[in-house]
Order: structure tokens, then C-alpha cells, then sequence
């Protein structure tokens, strides 16, 4: 079954793109270089995306996909995480 990136954390997706800028993470991806690197729970979803990209697809679309979660249409931070409701 191929799962979307989207069942990929956003923290695990920040981490991949670090591991790619810093040459730790090489592509291909395999599922050896997922596992070596700690994403062995994303083999699937990373895999069905991303498996025959070269650095700079993946790089491309790890970026992509953290833009989306990360900044609205007007390219405003998104909120992210608990929201602190002011004193009453």
C-alpha cells in the first residue's frame, strides 16, 4: 500500500531534509538509507514518493511539502501546536 507523505511527521520531514543538506542522507533512497537514518516506521510512504528522485528532487520535495505545512497561502507562519487563550 502506498501511503502519502502526510503520514510522515513534520518533525521527521525537517530531520530528512537535514540529514540531505548535511550529505548524511543519500540518495537514492533505499530502504537501508531509511533505516540507517532512523525512518524505518516511514519506509512506505517515504519510498512510494521519493525512492527515485536524485538529491535535489527529494531535496524539492521534502521542501515543498514542509511549505505546505508550515506557512498559509499569504506565506504566514502557520500556528503550530497549543494556543494560549488570553486572561479573562
Amino acid at each position: 500500500m502506498l501511503l502519502a507523505l502526510i503520514s510522515v511527521p513534520t518533525d521527521d520531514l525537517k530531520k530528512a531534509l537535514s540529514l540531505l543538506h548535511r550529505g548524511e542522507l543519500r540518495c537514492p533512497l533505499t530502504p537501508v538509507e531509511l533505516v540507517r537514518n532512523g525512518f524505518q516506521t516511514h519506509l512506505d510512504a517515504m519510498l512510494g514518493h521519493l525512492r527515485t528522485l536524485d538529491a535535489a528532487g527529494v531535496r524539492a520535495v521534502l521542501t515543498g511539502v514542509l511549505a505546505e505545512r508550515l506557512y498559509d497561502a499569504h506565506g504566514q507562519l502557520r500556528h503550530q501546536g497549543p494556543q494560549l487563550l488570553p486572561d479573562s
